[in-house]
């Protein structure tokens, strides 16, 4: 019976200590959670091509437009805030903002998104000058091998957790300003609204119909 008791005793001890060695962030200790050893820091980045303008119907070589074309969508993707076109001061000014501008405006970009300025010409660099904010996801360098997790007789975190699983978040996390705050709505269509009370009110069904010709696409495209 006694025997009985001091093993109970030592079980009773091992929990707390187990239970002791529940490690808080405290700014010394390592935390069990992950996210708080390796946060992710978003930092803004400011993103830039420049590129000469040729004038007339082309504007720019078929190189340089296929680079601005790609600079459009990588904005449109991950940009924040205008996109910028600065043109050298001078007499094509005009035509090089118009043709820029038209071109980004054509992909979808709002025109209140597009500012537009001159720049003096500075040794003899007549490129336009095209650029955006954008927002990077980046965390501390893995690699804390200082450690032996082959004894751990302390049950304390190693340095290392968490560190690959943040990394990897922030490297594959498409637009990093979601780590900020939840994106805005976009705005409500008031007229779908009223349809879908006006159904609910009568009874109907309140899913937007389909044509039997809409349905027999979706079907046909289903079967292959």
């Amino acid at each position: 019976m006694e025997l009985e008791k001091l093993f109970r005793a030592a079980a009773l001890v091992s929990i707390l200590a187990a239970g002791s060695c529940a490690v808080t962030n405290d700014g010394q200790s390592i935390s069990q959670d992950g996210a708080l050893n390796h946060p992710i820091a978003v930092e803004p980045s400011y993103r830039e091509i420049k590129m000469h303008f040729a004038g007339g119907a082309a504007g720019i070589s078929a190189d340089d437009a296929v680079t601005f074309d790609n600079f459009l969508v990588d904005f449109r993707a991950h940009g924040n805030g205008s996109l910028g076109i600065s043109v050298p001061d001078g007499a094509p000014s005009r035509a090089a903002i118009t043709w820029f501008a038209e071109r980004a405006a054509a992909t979808g970009i709002p025109k209140d998104k597009i500012l537009v300025s001159t720049h003096e010409v500075a040794n003899n660099d007549f490129r336009v000058d095209i650029s955006y904010i954008s927002y990077a996801a980046k965390t501390e360098p893995c690699g804390d091998w200082s450690e032996n997790l082959a004894f751990s007789a302390d049950n304390l975190t190693p340095k290392n957790f968490g560190c690959a699983t943040r990394q990897n978040i922030a490297a594959m996390i498409a637009d990093p300003r979601d780590l900020l705050g939840p994106r805005r709505f976009d705005p409500a269509d008031a007229n779908r609204a009223g349809v879908i009370i006006e159904n609910y009110e009568q009874g109907k069904p309140t899913a937007a119909t389909k044509t039997n010709d809409q349905s027999g696409a979706i079907s046909d495209v289903n079967k292959q």
